[in-house]
């Protein structure tokens, strides 16, 4: 976790104060999304349309 850490830039006094949470928020992937489809985006632009 030190070498990931240092990796990462973290210095290590900041790595020891990291609490679990902001650990693992540092670490994860970050969560995706599959990219949306022409319904999804035909439902939103009629709830929310462009009305330039």
């Amino acid at each position: 976790m030190m070498r990931l850490a240092a990796r990462a830039g973290v210095a290590p006094a900041d790595f020891w104060r990291l609490s679990l949470k902001e650990w693992r928020l540092l670490v994860e992937a970050p969560a995706t999304s599959a990219p949306m489809g022409r319904r999804e985006f035909e439902r939103m632009a009629e709830v929310w349309p462009d009305d330039r």
